[in-house]
């Protein structure tokens, strides 16, 4: 299975060396002797010493903050260079000051695996904080390859691992609540290694612990909960459903996604590379019926637009291809209604900036045809966001030509970070925010899938900074009207 990114040949030799994963003998001799530990720390509460690593602000929206890390057993590995977890108690102290730190919260149980959410917090406020595990001070996931942290907004504490590290909440959208939607992509139903990269093949890529159900299946039902629980209205999943495209697969996400709702009402699918059709035939269409792949579809005036931009004959690792016929309805439906507000969601990213790893063709839309939807959303001033996957990674740009649209990218379901983005739309703007389950093996799994591409991915995947993966924008959205209670999510779809 080829993952979506791409390198060429020159990168190999330079990121070869990177790669200090074990031979998979050695994997397999490491888990035979470490087994019967794990177990038993899944169960008992760990008394010894702990560290407690990973440390990174996952969600910051205007009046809370989610905070994730991982304890372990120091001294210890589990065979992929992590420490053993140790399942102890997590809590985070915080404050206006940082001298103090006054408030508290804390968890509902021991964990290895630690979310804290910071709630009741007020907009525009800086707050400092420290993360903690038995009195063991969290030091941050060190992200110093790109320009940020994964700790917070403000660079207070850098240097000194105890902390305390720093966030500023952002003022909420502007005008009143009218729905929210979960973005997400990249479920990859049916994969069973994540991380293998074309064109690295001394890149191994990290399995499931042995044992424990398919992680694709684990995060994909952990996000649908999550969304839910997070009040999304509606969910759009943009592409790679599959790892590659199996009836089998598209299936189980099929089953997967109707937890959240109903197809065409509650929830819209789109097309990724991976989805593309085999020689048992189109089993993406079969599964999700929608022929042809691209639609627009209403809620309230908002209009959601969903792109096939894999609509075409080909290996699924060149470049994203949107047929004549399709771009010719998109600029169409752009042109019918201009202001209307309207959201935008394919597989393929119209660019991709700042990343980590080199970027060919495979990584975004055939370039022309990313200039011409560039053009058409130039023109059409009701477009506020346009959602990709593809990159596994969180990123938001915004470009000169169209600066009223927010480019999002949102990272994989599948792996580390996972999740989803939540989308909350106001009458004149939009919050953006970043969510990872709460789901006990979801996150035993995205601690473990983080040492993919070997350990360079929280580099990568997670965000340049917050803002990234949270982010607020003002938008004149006051044509949307609210679904009620009693008529919920009225729309209509509407085929090419």
């Amino acid at each position: 299975m080829r993952c979506c990114l791409t390198a060429p040949q020159a990168a190999r030799s330079a990121l070869a060396s990177l790669s200090a994963l074990p031979a998979p003998h050695h994997v397999l001799r490491s888990a035979a002797l470490i087994a019967p530990v794990v177990l038993h720390g899944l169960r008992t509460r760990h008394s010894g010493p702990v560290a407690a690593v990973q440390l990174e602000l996952v969600t910051l929206a205007e009046d809370h903050a989610v905070l994730t890390w991982f304890t372990g057993v120091p001294g210890t590995d589990d065979g992929l260079g992590q420490m053993l977890p140790a399942i102890t108690e997590g809590e985070v102290v915080y404050g206006t000051h940082p001298a103090r730190l006054n408030r508290v919260a804390g968890e509902d149980r021991p964990t290895a695996h630690h979310q804290v959410e910071l709630t009741g917090l007020e907009p525009g406020q800086t707050y400092y904080y420290q993360a903690r595990s038995r009195g063991v001070p969290a030091t941050p996931t060190p992200l110093h390859l790109v320009g940020g942290n994964a700790v917070g907004t403000s660079p207070h504490g850098l240097g000194t691992p105890a902390g305390p590290y720093s966030f500023t909440t952002p003022q909420p959208p502007p005008g009143r609540h009218l729905l929210s939607i979960a973005l997400c992509n990249d479920l990859h139903l049916g994969e069973t290694t994540a991380g293998l990269v074309a064109g690295l093949p001394l890149l191994r890529g990290v399995s499931q612990t042995p044992g424990r159900a398919p992680y694709p299946e684990i995060m994909s039902r952990a996000v649908v909960a999550e969304a839910r629980r997070r009040g999304a209205d509606l969910l759009l999943a943009a592409g790679d459903i599959s790892a590659g495209g199996a009836p089998r697969d598209l299936a189980t996400a099929r089953r997967i996604l109707d937890g959240f709702g109903v197809h065409g009402r509650d929830y819209f699918v789109v097309r990724g590379n991976h989805d593309r059709a085999t020689p048992e035939g189109d089993a993406f269409h079969r599964a999700f019926l929608t022929a042809p792949g691209y639609f627009a579809h209403e809620v309230g005036g908002l209009r959601i637009i969903g792109l096939d931009t894999y609509e075409k004959a080909g290996t699924g690792a060149d470049a994203g291809g949107m047929g004549a016929e399709q771009l010719a309805w998109l600029r169409a439906r752009l042109r019918e209604a201009r202001d209307q507000p309207t959201l935008v969601f394919g597989h393929h990213p119209l660019t991709v900036r700042h990343s980590l790893f080199p970027v060919g063709a495979g990584q975004r839309l055939a370039r022309r045809q990313a200039r011409a939807l560039l053009a058409a959303y130039a023109a059409a001033r009701g477009v506020f966001l346009h959602h990709a996957g593809h990159t596994h990674r969180n990123k938001r740009t915004v470009l000169d030509e169209a600066p009223h649209v927010t480019f999002q990218e949102v990272s994989a379901v599948k792996d580390y970070p996972g999740g989803f983005t939540l989308l909350r739309v106001h009458s004149a703007g939009y919050a953006l925010n970043h969510y990872t389950p709460r789901d006990t093996s979801a996150r035993a799994w995205l601690e473990r899938s983080r040492r993919v591409a070997a350990g360079l991915w929280p580099h990568y995947a997670l965000g340049h900074s917050v803002t990234d993966r949270n982010s607020v924008a003002a938008h004149d959205l006051s044509g949307i009207t609210r679904p009620t209670p009693r008529d919920p999510l009225p729309g209509r779809l509407t085929a090419a």
